[in-house]
């Protein structure tokens, strides 16, 4: 049973479920004392000790579905088909395997471990010996429909299907020198026949359930990328959870390849230069190796969201991008607007990040339910908080532009950029529909260092790994 756990921990894995050895190992000890008599005891003992987020609550029940109940199912279902297809009640049935091995017990025939469990119908271990024969199959490895019949042959080779053919054969031979009741030998008969067959559905079966595994992947992984290209105006609120936790994966995967590059740039670069300069005295030799360890500065950033109700969901999930990224920044400053201004910086240092942002976008900090105003909130901003960019501050604002026809105070977007190292803006609409009707992005256009679509995961990463980078 543990190489089942560890193996079924290892498809989660497979299907970007997140489970710690700690977790693993917290699996082992509450299965110790819970037992494994039951098997929805067993599946709530291990989505108590290894699901920690609630996302992944469906995926690991689909799993523990397929690979706990349905390859058993399968084993139990041929077995307790076995009395029926022979016309015998289970009482009779039992009778007729009891029987059988009082002859295989008078003979001097060495059964093979694969055929002992199928004629004594040892369900347990015709189920473990399965899994053996599609671990040294590779039958993990199947990913299309016509590669059933190759993984199909080679788990009935790797179980030794071909020797229990002749295993069957020779006692049938042996049978027939013994004088049984007719009615009894014919019974053998059909009882191996049907067992050969069943044996072969069990292989047929178990190597489908490999590939639906297979599928269940695939089918995730169309699921988020399908996710990544719908607009966030357009999600569901099962969308917008799984899009909370495709938002921190993608800012993890970030600060990870950042932390790679800073690593692998620890000692600095070699200085040709410096080193040639240090060893005149040596005729140019270069005994002495110089390198340039100087230190990239973190930059600053300040974000700037519109929180209005047309791009309240993607404004959520850049707030949640930026501050899961903010270890990467010496300093994170964020503000939202409608019409007025207001900073929430604070609202995320003391408050879980999810919390803050509901805090945020529901009218604690600021009415949101106002009429957009982007130049009075820039106005406002210029006032009270222009002193917070300088040289090292990227500052990045997200907004679709649309003013409500009010004055746009482009100004407030020139004195910022002549301060900052870069303005970013994120508009959630097409670029098709920029400085159409009341949108003044063709105004504010010519004082940004970059300006994007931003209205899905996909263009939300590829922006924000720009400014990573």
């Amino acid at each position: 049973m543990d190489q089942k756990i560890v193996d079924f921990t290892a498809l989660l894995r497979a299907n970007g479920l997140r489970i710690s050895m700690a977790e693993h190992l917290d699996a082992f000890d509450a299965m110790k004392q819970v037992g494994l008599g039951d098997r929805l005891q067993l599946k709530d003992t291990l989505r108590a000790t290894l699901i920690k987020r609630g996302v992944d609550q469906r995926t690991f029940d689909e799993l523990f579905d397929l690979y706990f109940s349905e390859l058993g199912d399968t084993v139990q279902k041929a077995s307790g088909a076995l009395g029926q297809s022979l016309e015998l009640s289970e009482a009779d049935l039992q009778k007729l395997l009891d029987q059988l091995q009082d002859l295989l017990g008078g003979m001097n025939e060495q059964l093979s471990d694969l055929a002992q469990a199928l004629l004594q119908d040892d369900s347990g271990r015709l189920e473990q010996m399965l899994r053996e024969g599609l671990n040294q199959a590779g039958a993990q490895g199947i990913e299309r429909v016509y590669q059933e019949g190759r993984y199909t042959h080679g788990v009935a080779e790797a179980m030794g299907l071909d020797g229990l053919g002749e295993e069957l054969q020779n006692l049938r031979d042996t049978l027939d020198e013994m004088d049984l009741p007719p009615e009894l030998r014919d019974l053998i008969d059909k009882l191996f026949e049907q067992r050969m067959k069943d044996l072969r559905d069990m292989i047929r079966r178990a190597v489908r359930m490999e590939l639906e595994k297979q599928d269940h992947t695939q089918r995730e992984r169309d699921r988020v990328a399908t996710l990544s290209e719908k607009s966030f105006y357009y999600l569901s609120e099962d969308e917008m959870r799984r899009m909370k936790e495709a938002v921190a994966h993608l800012a993890q995967r970030l600060k990870n390849i950042v932390a790679v590059r800073r690593k692998r740039a620890k000692r600095g670069k070699f200085d040709v230069k410096a080193t040639l300069r240090k060893n005149l005295q040596y005729g140019g030799i270069p005994f002495h190796i110089h390198f340039d360890r100087r230190v990239r500065e973190r930059p600053q950033v300040v974000v700037l969201c519109d929180v209005s109700d047309s791009v309240r969901n993607v404004s959520r999930f850049m707030l949640q991008f930026v501050y899961s990224l903010q270890d990467l920044y010496s300093r994170v400053r964020s503000f939202i607007f409608v019409s007025d201004l207001g900073e929430i910086t604070q609202l995320f240092e003391s408050n879980e990040t999810q919390e803050a942002l509901t805090q945020a976008l529901t009218g604690n900090v600021i009415n949101v339910y106002a009429h957009s105003d982007f130049g009075t909130a820039f106005r406002q901003f210029h006032s009270d908080y222009l002193t917070a960019v300088n040289s090292r501050t990227t500052v990045i604002i997200l907004g679709d532009a649309r003013n409500n026809y009010n004055l746009p105070h482009e100004w407030v977007l020139r004195d910022i950029q002549q301060r900052a190292k870069q303005v970013i803006w994120l508009n959630p609409e097409s670029k098709l529909t920029w400085g159409f009707g009341d949108s003044e992005m063709d105004r504010y256009l010519p004082f940004c260092d970059v300006v994007e679509e931003c209205r899905n995961l996909n263009q939300l990463y590829r922006v924000v790994d720009h400014l990573v980078t």
